[in-house]
């Protein structure tokens, strides 16, 4: 049977710790160290994504390893896998895109102007044993090239052109560069041109002020041309309402003839319209009239009477209280 004695509980309850402390060994000390030392002997190895991993052995690459995941270098080496990073080496390569961006490449137009191209590029390692033993500085050799070709493919190139046509300077660039980079382990990707700079201070004021002088040239034409327009439609405007205006001034004795025409077939409404005319204008003319009964007016004396001119109007009286105007000789 077994024993279920609280001496046995005790017992087990202190083993806990020894077996928790021996499960921390074995996973984090000694299952690190033995895979370690596999790494260490070549059995088996772990390559990342864009990488590569070149085994040198006695001055000689004998394995090159560019697919992601797992790989156990043992089977392709063989005995020297055992050897490889005591003897030998183990380099790692990075084929993740790069760019880079050359500044101001100092080039000279047709025209002689002094410009500044800056260049941006896109490169990656495509041959990674050229990449390590053509080239002792394969980045620096491809920047050197990249400038070497701005200057070669872009010098004496029109001003116009330079400051315009981009894509194809671009591409004479890449065209260059591609062919000679392929001998350093590295692939072109895109070539641009991103940039295009007077470099001369004082031409770079110079075209400041014409540019500014441009625009106020602009600006002043297109304020006279505004004023022309606007003077255009004002004339155009007054022309056609003094067309309107005289075509109804002509208009008007027409109208007010055939309105007498038709006033004039009946007399006695024409003599009565005529009297009511000749009154009301005796009215409005603010005249004096002298009403002679109809018996009366062959009479001479009558007449005489009527043609007399009107007496003056007496002076107004002054109020009390006010000084009265004086008298001037």
């Amino acid at each position: 049977m077994n024993d279920f004695s609280p001496a046995s509980w005790i017992g087990g309850l202190a083993l806990i710790p020894v077996v928790s402390f021996l499960v921390f060994i074995g996973c984090f000390i000694a299952m690190p160290t033995f895979l370690f030392l596999l790494r260490q002997f070549g059995i088996y190895v772990v390559v990342e994504e864009k990488q590569s991993l070149v085994y040198v052995l006695f001055g000689k690459v004998r394995l090159i390893l560019d697919e992601p995941g797992l790989h156990f270098p043992i089977r392709y080496l063989t005995w020297r896998a055992l050897f490889v990073n005591f003897f030998g080496d183990v380099r790692t390569v990075d084929r993740r895109l790069d760019q880079e961006y050359y500044r101001a490449t100092p080039v000279n137009s047709e025209e002689g102007a002094p410009m500044g191209i800056g260049m941006w590029y896109e490169m990656w390692i495509n041959d990674p044993v050229a990449y390590l033993f053509k080239n002792a500085d394969p980045r620096g050799s491809l920047r050197t090239n990249v400038g070497n070709a701005t200057v070669r493919n872009l010098s004496n190139l029109k001003l116009a052109n330079m400051l315009a046509d981009r894509h194809n300077m671009s591409a004479l660039v890449r065209n260059d560069v591609g062919e000679k980079s392929k001998d350093w382990g590295y692939a072109m990707g895109s070539v641009y041109v991103r940039k295009v700079q007077f470099r001369d201070a004082n031409m770079i004021q110079q075209i400041e002020e014409k540019v500014v002088n441009r625009l106020r040239q602009v600006t002043s034409a297109i304020r006279q041309d505004g004023t022309n327009q606007v003077n255009l439609i004002t004339s155009t405007a007054e022309r056609q309402a003094a067309v309107a205006f005289a075509k109804a001034a002509a208009m008007r004795p027409y109208i007010v003839g055939e309105a007498l025409n038709t006033i004039a077939q009946d007399p006695e409404v024409a003599q009565i319209m005529f009297e009511i005319l000749e009154n009301q204008k005796m009215l409005d003319g603010n005249v004096n009239v002298t009403l002679v009964p109809p018996d009366r007016r062959g009479d001479t004396l009558t007449q005489l009477l009527t043609a007399e001119p009107p007496p003056a109007a007496p002076p107004p009286r002054s109020s009390p209280g006010t000084t009265p105007p004086p008298i001037t000789n």
